[in-house]
């Protein structure tokens, strides 16, 4: 499986991953980073917050970006330059999240591709968005 080249990748186009967003999801996360935060992990505290329930970690939205990138725009053998991302709403258990990357820019010279990024849940909301720069696998 190779990705896409620079030359592959008119403007516009566009990729999406989805998925469902479980606990299983969240402790995982949390054991693989280390980050235990109350407001993700720990359900009666989550309760007394704003939110009244846990909240996804915004970096497993960012790891959604990430897979749509290096599996499918550019995909594999491109090489992940830089990411910003804002959180818009908070995303919970049981939210289904699309991932979208979208290229907005090709640098010919320098073999990078822009792509406007967005995690929107099943209403459509956007939960996310930002920007990433990739160098895409050479022609």
């Amino acid at each position: 499986m190779t990705g896409l080249t620079l030359a592959e990748m008119p403007l516009g186009l566009t990729a999406r991953v989805a998925k469902t967003i479980t606990q299983a999801d969240v402790t995982l996360f949390a054991g693989l980073t280390g980050d235990f935060n109350p407001l993700h992990v720990d359900h009666a505290y989550a309760a007394t917050t704003r939110f009244g329930q846990p909240v996804v970690h915004g970096a497993l939205l960012a790891g959604l970006v990430s897979a749509v990138l290096g599996m499918h725009l550019p995909g594999p053998g491109a090489l992940y330059a830089s990411q910003s991302l804002a959180f818009r709403k908070p995303v919970f258990l049981g939210d289904t999240i699309t991932a979208e990357a979208e290229v907005v820019e090709r640098v010919e010279d320098r073999n990078r591709v822009r792509l406007a990024t967005r995690c929107r849940n099943q209403h459509g909301d956007v939960v996310a968005e930002g920007e990433s720069v990739l160098l895409p696998r050479p022609s």
